[in-house]
Protein backbone atom coordinates (compact mmCIF):
# COMPACT_ATOMS: atom_id res chain seq x y z
CA UNK A 1 0.00 0.00 0.00
CA UNK A 2 1.19 3.19 -1.14
CA UNK A 3 2.09 6.00 1.33
CA UNK A 4 2.59 8.73 -0.68
CA UNK A 5 -0.34 10.55 0.15
CA UNK A 6 -1.25 14.21 -0.59
CA UNK A 7 -0.32 15.68 2.59
CA UNK A 8 3.21 13.98 1.45
CA UNK A 9 3.01 15.77 -1.82
CA UNK A 10 1.69 18.96 -0.47
CA UNK A 11 5.10 18.42 1.86
CA UNK A 12 6.88 17.88 -0.87
CA UNK A 13 5.57 21.18 -2.94
CA UNK A 14 6.33 23.04 -0.03
CA UNK A 15 10.02 22.05 0.02
CA UNK A 16 10.76 22.65 -3.63
CA UNK A 17 9.34 25.91 -3.57
CA UNK A 18 11.34 26.62 -0.12
CA UNK A 19 8.54 27.73 2.10
CA UNK A 20 8.50 26.92 5.64
CA UNK A 21 5.25 25.17 6.66
CA UNK A 22 4.15 29.17 8.15
CA UNK A 23 4.84 30.97 4.53
CA UNK A 24 2.89 28.23 3.05
CA UNK A 25 0.10 28.52 5.22
CA UNK A 26 0.23 32.19 5.62
CA UNK A 27 -0.25 32.26 1.60
CA UNK A 28 -3.67 30.29 1.67
CA UNK A 29 -4.95 31.90 4.80
CA UNK A 30 -5.16 28.61 7.18
CA UNK A 31 -3.54 28.10 10.49
CA UNK A 32 -0.08 26.39 10.90
CA UNK A 33 -1.61 23.59 12.52
CA UNK A 34 -4.15 22.66 9.76
CA UNK A 35 -1.56 22.58 7.33
CA UNK A 36 0.60 20.51 10.11
CA UNK A 37 -2.50 17.94 9.74
CA UNK A 38 -2.97 18.00 5.81
CA UNK A 39 0.76 17.07 5.98
CA UNK A 40 1.06 14.53 8.10
CA UNK A 41 -2.26 12.78 6.55
CA UNK A 42 -4.42 13.27 9.21
CA UNK A 43 -6.39 15.68 8.14
CA UNK A 44 -8.35 15.58 4.20
CA UNK A 45 -7.94 19.27 2.44
CA UNK A 46 -11.56 20.24 1.40
CA UNK A 47 -11.28 20.98 -2.64
CA UNK A 48 -11.38 24.57 -2.06
CA UNK A 49 -7.78 24.39 -0.07
CA UNK A 50 -6.30 21.36 -2.32
CA UNK A 51 -7.50 24.15 -5.28
CA UNK A 52 -5.45 27.50 -3.19
CA UNK A 53 -2.63 25.81 -2.25
CA UNK A 54 -2.04 24.60 -5.75
CA UNK A 55 -1.93 27.90 -6.80
CA UNK A 56 0.09 28.97 -4.06
CA UNK A 57 2.44 25.87 -5.05
CA UNK A 58 2.14 27.26 -8.50
CA UNK A 59 0.82 24.08 -9.77
CA UNK A 60 -2.47 22.40 -10.97
CA UNK A 61 -4.29 20.75 -8.33
CA UNK A 62 -3.64 17.03 -10.40
CA UNK A 63 -0.18 17.46 -9.06
CA UNK A 64 -1.37 17.86 -5.00
CA UNK A 65 -4.19 14.87 -5.35
CA UNK A 66 -1.85 13.06 -7.63
CA UNK A 67 -4.35 12.39 -10.83
CA UNK A 68 -4.87 10.52 -12.93
CA UNK A 69 -4.86 6.93 -11.11
CA UNK A 70 -3.35 4.82 -12.59
CA UNK A 71 -3.25 1.40 -10.84
CA UNK A 72 -4.27 -2.13 -10.37
CA UNK A 73 -7.76 -1.32 -9.90
CA UNK A 74 -8.52 0.95 -12.73
CA UNK A 75 -6.38 -1.48 -15.12
CA UNK A 76 -8.77 -3.89 -14.25
CA UNK A 77 -11.84 -2.10 -15.03
CA UNK A 78 -10.05 -1.22 -18.63
CA UNK A 79 -11.39 2.12 -17.99
CA UNK A 80 -8.33 4.04 -19.25
CA UNK A 81 -8.78 2.32 -22.54
CA UNK A 82 -11.05 5.11 -24.40
CA UNK A 83 -9.12 7.82 -23.79
CA UNK A 84 -7.04 8.06 -26.54
CA UNK A 85 -9.73 7.55 -28.86
CA UNK A 86 -11.38 10.57 -27.03
CA UNK A 87 -8.59 12.77 -27.03
CA UNK A 88 -8.54 11.70 -31.02
CA UNK A 89 -12.72 12.53 -31.44
CA UNK A 90 -12.33 15.92 -29.32
CA UNK A 91 -9.44 17.17 -31.30
CA UNK A 92 -11.13 16.30 -34.59
CA UNK A 93 -14.01 17.63 -33.58
CA UNK A 94 -14.48 20.49 -36.74
CA UNK A 95 -12.83 17.90 -39.01
CA UNK A 96 -13.36 14.33 -38.41
CA UNK A 97 -12.55 11.37 -39.79
CA UNK A 98 -14.86 9.27 -42.07
CA UNK A 99 -17.07 6.40 -40.83
CA UNK A 100 -16.59 2.99 -42.19
CA UNK A 101 -20.78 3.21 -42.54
CA UNK A 102 -22.99 5.94 -42.67
CA UNK A 103 -24.12 7.32 -39.35
CA UNK A 104 -27.29 5.88 -38.15
CA UNK A 105 -30.39 8.21 -37.95
CA UNK A 106 -30.58 10.81 -35.39
CA UNK A 107 -33.56 9.44 -33.46
CA UNK A 108 -31.46 6.16 -32.97
CA UNK A 109 -28.40 8.39 -32.14
CA UNK A 110 -30.32 10.30 -29.26
CA UNK A 111 -32.15 7.63 -27.76
CA UNK A 112 -28.45 6.01 -27.13
CA UNK A 113 -27.12 9.45 -25.81
CA UNK A 114 -30.14 10.15 -23.75
CA UNK A 115 -28.93 6.28 -22.33
CA UNK A 116 -25.33 7.76 -21.86
CA UNK A 117 -26.57 10.50 -20.12
CA UNK A 118 -28.22 8.06 -17.16
CA UNK A 119 -25.09 6.15 -16.65
CA UNK A 120 -23.30 9.72 -16.21
CA UNK A 121 -25.46 10.40 -13.43
CA UNK A 122 -25.35 7.30 -12.04
CA UNK A 123 -21.86 7.20 -12.09
CA UNK A 124 -21.79 3.87 -14.68
CA UNK A 125 -18.23 5.46 -16.43
CA UNK A 126 -17.15 1.90 -17.19
CA UNK A 127 -19.96 0.43 -18.95
CA UNK A 128 -20.66 4.33 -20.53
CA UNK A 129 -16.87 4.90 -21.19
CA UNK A 130 -16.81 2.77 -24.96
CA UNK A 131 -19.84 4.19 -26.13
CA UNK A 132 -18.93 7.33 -26.28
CA UNK A 133 -16.44 7.75 -29.27
CA UNK A 134 -18.59 6.01 -31.80
CA UNK A 135 -21.65 7.99 -30.95
CA UNK A 136 -19.52 11.32 -30.74
CA UNK A 137 -18.25 10.38 -34.03
CA UNK A 138 -21.66 9.27 -35.99
CA UNK A 139 -23.24 12.75 -33.92
CA UNK A 140 -20.76 15.12 -35.25
CA UNK A 141 -20.95 13.50 -38.89
CA UNK A 142 -24.56 14.08 -38.53
CA UNK A 143 -24.26 17.52 -37.48
CA UNK A 144 -21.99 18.76 -40.03
CA UNK A 145 -23.63 17.55 -42.29
CA UNK A 146 -27.73 18.17 -41.51
CA UNK A 147 -29.78 21.19 -42.12
CA UNK A 148 -32.26 23.12 -40.62
CA UNK A 149 -33.52 21.77 -36.91
CA UNK A 150 -32.23 18.06 -37.55
CA UNK A 151 -28.30 20.07 -37.37
CA UNK A 152 -29.40 21.76 -34.25
CA UNK A 153 -31.24 18.38 -32.75
CA UNK A 154 -27.51 17.10 -33.78
CA UNK A 155 -25.63 19.53 -31.92
CA UNK A 156 -27.63 19.37 -29.32
CA UNK A 157 -27.27 15.61 -28.40
CA UNK A 158 -23.74 16.01 -29.23
CA UNK A 159 -22.97 18.81 -26.39
CA UNK A 160 -24.93 15.88 -23.82
CA UNK A 161 -22.26 13.90 -25.66
CA UNK A 162 -19.19 16.02 -24.60
CA UNK A 163 -21.09 16.43 -21.03
CA UNK A 164 -20.43 13.22 -20.71
CA UNK A 165 -16.89 12.75 -21.93
CA UNK A 166 -15.99 15.78 -19.37
CA UNK A 167 -17.51 13.93 -16.92
CA UNK A 168 -15.87 10.73 -17.66
CA UNK A 169 -12.15 12.52 -18.08
CA UNK A 170 -12.77 14.75 -14.61
CA UNK A 171 -13.63 11.50 -12.81
CA UNK A 172 -10.54 10.31 -13.83
CA UNK A 173 -8.32 12.86 -13.36
CA UNK A 174 -7.76 13.56 -16.86
CA UNK A 175 -8.02 17.37 -16.16
CA UNK A 176 -6.69 18.59 -19.23
CA UNK A 177 -8.87 16.36 -21.61
CA UNK A 178 -11.99 17.62 -19.13
CA UNK A 179 -11.48 21.13 -20.02
CA UNK A 180 -10.94 20.11 -23.92
CA UNK A 181 -14.08 18.97 -23.68
CA UNK A 182 -15.51 21.57 -21.77
CA UNK A 183 -14.82 23.78 -24.86
CA UNK A 184 -16.19 21.00 -26.81
CA UNK A 185 -19.77 21.29 -25.31
CA UNK A 186 -19.58 25.28 -25.73
CA UNK A 187 -19.24 24.70 -29.51
CA UNK A 188 -22.04 22.16 -30.35
CA UNK A 189 -24.40 24.11 -27.61
CA UNK A 190 -23.42 27.49 -29.36
CA UNK A 191 -24.91 25.70 -32.41
CA UNK A 192 -28.32 24.18 -30.88
CA UNK A 193 -30.29 27.00 -30.66
CA UNK A 194 -30.86 26.20 -27.52
CA UNK A 195 -30.19 29.17 -24.59
CA UNK A 196 -30.65 26.76 -21.74
CA UNK A 197 -27.71 24.37 -23.53
CA UNK A 198 -25.73 27.39 -23.42
CA UNK A 199 -26.24 28.30 -19.81
CA UNK A 200 -25.29 24.76 -19.18
CA UNK A 201 -22.34 24.97 -21.15
CA UNK A 202 -21.08 27.85 -19.18
CA UNK A 203 -22.22 26.43 -15.49
CA UNK A 204 -19.30 23.45 -16.76
CA UNK A 205 -16.79 26.11 -17.66
CA UNK A 206 -17.45 27.67 -14.01
CA UNK A 207 -16.90 24.40 -12.48
CA UNK A 208 -13.59 24.07 -13.92
CA UNK A 209 -12.53 27.10 -12.88
CA UNK A 210 -13.84 26.98 -9.23
CA UNK A 211 -11.77 23.44 -9.28
CA UNK A 212 -8.66 25.31 -10.93
CA UNK A 213 -9.12 27.97 -8.09
CA UNK A 214 -10.27 31.00 -10.52
CA UNK A 215 -12.92 32.25 -7.76
CA UNK A 216 -13.22 36.08 -9.71
CA UNK A 217 -13.78 34.86 -12.59
CA UNK A 218 -15.77 31.80 -12.14
CA UNK A 219 -18.14 33.99 -9.73
CA UNK A 220 -18.14 36.75 -12.50
CA UNK A 221 -19.29 33.84 -15.09
CA UNK A 222 -22.33 32.43 -12.77
CA UNK A 223 -23.44 35.97 -11.84
CA UNK A 224 -24.39 36.45 -15.57
CA UNK A 225 -25.74 33.22 -16.00
CA UNK A 226 -28.11 33.97 -13.33
CA UNK A 227 -29.14 37.09 -14.85
CA UNK A 228 -29.03 35.80 -18.44
CA UNK A 229 -31.89 33.16 -17.43
CA UNK A 230 -34.23 35.44 -15.83
CA UNK A 231 -33.66 37.39 -18.90
CA UNK A 232 -35.23 34.17 -20.66
CA UNK A 233 -38.34 34.28 -18.78
CA UNK A 234 -41.78 36.60 -19.89
CA UNK A 235 -42.84 38.72 -17.17
CA UNK A 236 -40.42 37.22 -14.98
CA UNK A 237 -42.30 33.85 -14.92
CA UNK A 238 -39.57 31.26 -15.25
CA UNK A 239 -40.52 27.86 -16.59
CA UNK A 240 -39.73 24.37 -14.60
CA UNK A 241 -36.37 23.64 -16.96
CA UNK A 242 -35.07 27.53 -16.32
CA UNK A 243 -35.82 26.99 -12.31
CA UNK A 244 -34.12 24.15 -12.38
CA UNK A 245 -31.00 25.46 -14.58
CA UNK A 246 -30.80 28.87 -12.78
CA UNK A 247 -31.22 26.81 -9.23
CA UNK A 248 -28.48 24.61 -10.24
CA UNK A 249 -26.04 27.90 -11.04
CA UNK A 250 -26.81 29.61 -7.74
CA UNK A 251 -26.20 26.17 -5.84
CA UNK A 252 -22.61 26.15 -7.76
CA UNK A 253 -22.11 30.09 -7.11
CA UNK A 254 -23.13 29.56 -3.27
CA UNK A 255 -20.11 26.27 -3.21
CA UNK A 256 -17.79 29.08 -4.85
CA UNK A 257 -18.50 31.50 -2.31
CA UNK A 258 -17.69 29.16 0.97
CA UNK A 259 -14.38 27.90 -1.28
CA UNK A 260 -13.07 31.41 -1.67
CA UNK A 261 -13.96 31.94 2.10
CA UNK A 262 -17.16 34.35 2.11
CA UNK A 263 -19.39 32.61 3.94
CA UNK A 264 -22.28 35.02 4.54
CA UNK A 265 -21.93 35.45 0.80
CA UNK A 266 -23.04 31.49 0.58
CA UNK A 267 -25.33 31.51 3.10
CA UNK A 268 -27.55 33.91 0.48
CA UNK A 269 -26.90 31.81 -2.36
CA UNK A 270 -28.06 28.84 -0.77
CA UNK A 271 -31.24 31.34 0.36
CA UNK A 272 -32.19 32.15 -3.32
CA UNK A 273 -31.73 28.82 -4.19
CA UNK A 274 -34.21 26.80 -1.39
CA UNK A 275 -36.98 29.80 -3.17
CA UNK A 276 -36.22 28.28 -6.52
CA UNK A 277 -36.19 24.80 -5.51
CA UNK A 278 -39.66 25.18 -3.10
CA UNK A 279 -41.44 26.69 -6.30
CA UNK A 280 -40.53 23.14 -8.07
CA UNK A 281 -41.35 21.30 -4.75
CA UNK A 282 -39.87 17.98 -6.09
CA UNK A 283 -36.13 17.14 -7.11
CA UNK A 284 -35.37 17.34 -11.02
CA UNK A 285 -32.79 17.08 -13.33
CA UNK A 286 -33.67 19.03 -16.28
CA UNK A 287 -30.04 19.36 -18.30
CA UNK A 288 -28.51 17.24 -16.24
CA UNK A 289 -28.79 19.40 -13.66
CA UNK A 290 -29.60 18.05 -10.05
CA UNK A 291 -31.84 20.74 -8.74
CA UNK A 292 -34.59 20.93 -6.31
CA UNK A 293 -35.85 20.70 -2.19
CA UNK A 294 -32.79 17.66 -1.32
CA UNK A 295 -30.02 18.51 -3.52
CA UNK A 296 -30.31 22.57 -1.92
CA UNK A 297 -29.33 20.67 1.59
CA UNK A 298 -26.61 18.90 0.19
CA UNK A 299 -25.33 21.59 -1.08
CA UNK A 300 -25.96 23.05 2.39
CA UNK A 301 -23.60 20.80 3.80
CA UNK A 302 -20.73 20.84 1.28
CA UNK A 303 -20.71 24.72 1.45
CA UNK A 304 -20.29 23.92 5.56
CA UNK A 305 -17.53 21.39 4.74
CA UNK A 306 -15.88 23.46 2.20
CA UNK A 307 -15.42 26.46 4.48
CA UNK A 308 -14.29 24.23 7.13
CA UNK A 309 -17.20 24.10 9.78
CA UNK A 310 -17.49 20.03 9.49
CA UNK A 311 -19.05 20.36 13.21
CA UNK A 312 -21.98 22.30 12.15
CA UNK A 313 -21.97 20.43 8.61
CA UNK A 314 -22.39 17.02 10.81
CA UNK A 315 -24.94 19.14 13.67
CA UNK A 316 -27.04 19.94 10.45
CA UNK A 317 -27.28 16.26 9.51
CA UNK A 318 -28.69 15.57 12.95
CA UNK A 319 -31.28 18.14 13.06
CA UNK A 320 -32.82 17.62 9.57
CA UNK A 321 -32.90 13.89 10.94
CA UNK A 322 -35.46 14.58 13.62
CA UNK A 323 -38.03 15.04 10.50
CA UNK A 324 -37.54 11.85 9.60
CA UNK A 325 -37.90 10.31 13.08
CA UNK A 326 -34.02 9.30 12.38
CA UNK A 327 -30.69 9.86 14.06
CA UNK A 328 -29.32 11.85 11.23
CA UNK A 329 -30.99 12.60 7.54
CA UNK A 330 -30.71 10.07 4.81
CA UNK A 331 -31.08 11.13 0.83
CA UNK A 332 -34.62 10.05 0.09
CA UNK A 333 -34.89 7.47 -3.19
CA UNK A 334 -34.11 8.67 -6.74
CA UNK A 335 -31.65 10.89 -6.12
CA UNK A 336 -28.83 10.42 -9.08
CA UNK A 337 -26.41 8.46 -7.43
CA UNK A 338 -23.41 10.66 -8.72
CA UNK A 339 -24.58 13.20 -6.59
CA UNK A 340 -25.88 10.86 -3.64
CA UNK A 341 -22.30 8.97 -3.72
CA UNK A 342 -20.31 12.55 -3.94
CA UNK A 343 -22.41 14.16 -0.61
CA UNK A 344 -21.67 10.68 1.24
CA UNK A 345 -17.86 11.29 0.05
CA UNK A 346 -18.01 14.39 1.14
CA UNK A 347 -19.43 13.83 4.90
CA UNK A 348 -17.32 10.88 5.73
CA UNK A 349 -14.69 13.80 5.15
CA UNK A 350 -16.47 16.12 7.86
CA UNK A 351 -16.71 13.00 10.08
CA UNK A 352 -12.81 12.33 10.08
CA UNK A 353 -12.23 15.82 10.79
CA UNK A 354 -14.64 15.59 13.76
CA UNK A 355 -12.73 12.33 15.25
CA UNK A 356 -15.71 10.22 14.43
CA UNK A 357 -13.27 7.73 12.29
CA UNK A 358 -16.10 4.78 12.32
CA UNK A 359 -18.91 7.09 10.87
CA UNK A 360 -16.12 8.29 8.20
CA UNK A 361 -15.55 4.70 7.19
CA UNK A 362 -19.59 3.98 7.11
CA UNK A 363 -19.96 6.75 4.56
CA UNK A 364 -17.47 5.68 2.60
CA UNK A 365 -18.89 2.42 2.02
CA UNK A 366 -22.50 3.72 1.71
CA UNK A 367 -20.83 5.81 -1.08
CA UNK A 368 -19.28 2.63 -2.47
CA UNK A 369 -22.64 1.00 -2.37
CA UNK A 370 -24.60 3.82 -4.30
CA UNK A 371 -21.74 4.53 -6.79
CA UNK A 372 -18.46 1.94 -6.68
CA UNK A 373 -16.56 3.71 -9.77
CA UNK A 374 -17.32 7.42 -8.88
CA UNK A 375 -16.40 6.23 -5.12
CA UNK A 376 -13.03 4.93 -6.14
CA UNK A 377 -12.30 7.42 -8.39
CA UNK A 378 -12.83 10.37 -6.35
CA UNK A 379 -9.52 12.04 -4.52
CA UNK A 380 -11.13 12.81 -1.25
CA UNK A 381 -12.14 9.14 -1.32
CA UNK A 382 -8.63 8.09 -1.49
CA UNK A 383 -7.12 10.67 1.23
CA UNK A 384 -10.10 9.95 3.66
CA UNK A 385 -9.65 6.38 3.67
CA UNK A 386 -5.63 6.56 3.22
CA UNK A 387 -5.95 8.74 6.78
CA UNK A 388 -7.93 6.12 8.11
CA UNK A 389 -5.42 3.09 7.77
CA UNK A 390 -3.08 5.68 8.76
CA UNK A 391 -4.71 5.82 12.09
CA UNK A 392 -6.15 2.65 12.56
CA UNK A 393 -4.79 1.00 15.66
CA UNK A 394 -6.28 -1.78 15.49
CA UNK A 395 -5.28 -2.85 11.80
CA UNK A 396 -8.95 -3.51 11.03
CA UNK A 397 -8.96 -5.85 7.99
CA UNK A 398 -12.07 -3.90 6.58
CA UNK A 399 -10.33 -0.45 6.60
CA UNK A 400 -7.20 -1.62 4.58
CA UNK A 401 -9.55 -3.94 2.31
CA UNK A 402 -11.51 -0.28 1.68
CA UNK A 403 -7.90 1.20 1.09
CA UNK A 404 -6.93 -1.06 -0.99
CA UNK A 405 -9.65 -1.49 -3.40
CA UNK A 406 -9.45 2.29 -3.35
CA UNK A 407 -5.93 2.49 -4.80
CA UNK A 408 -4.25 3.95 -1.87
Amino acid sequence: MSTHHIGGRIRELRKVRQFSVRQLADRVAISVSLLEKVESGRRTPSPGLVAQLARALSVGPDRITGQPYINGAESEDQVQAVIPELRRILLTYDNPDDLVTSPRPLAVLAAEMDHVAQMRQDGQYVPMGPLLPGLLAELTHVALTARGEDRQRAYWWLARGYRATNSLAHKLGYHDLSLTAVERVHWAADRSGDPLMQVTAAYLKAGAMIRMGAFTSGRRLLEGLVEEVGRLAPEASLSEEQLAVQGAVLLKLAILEARDGRVERAAERLTEARVAAGMLRQDTTHYEMSFGPTNVRIHEVAAMIDAGDTEQAVARLREWGVEQDRTEWELPNGIAAERASHHHIDVAAARLAEGDRAGAFADLAVARGISPIHTRFHPTTRHTAAALVRLDRHADDSIAGFARWAGV
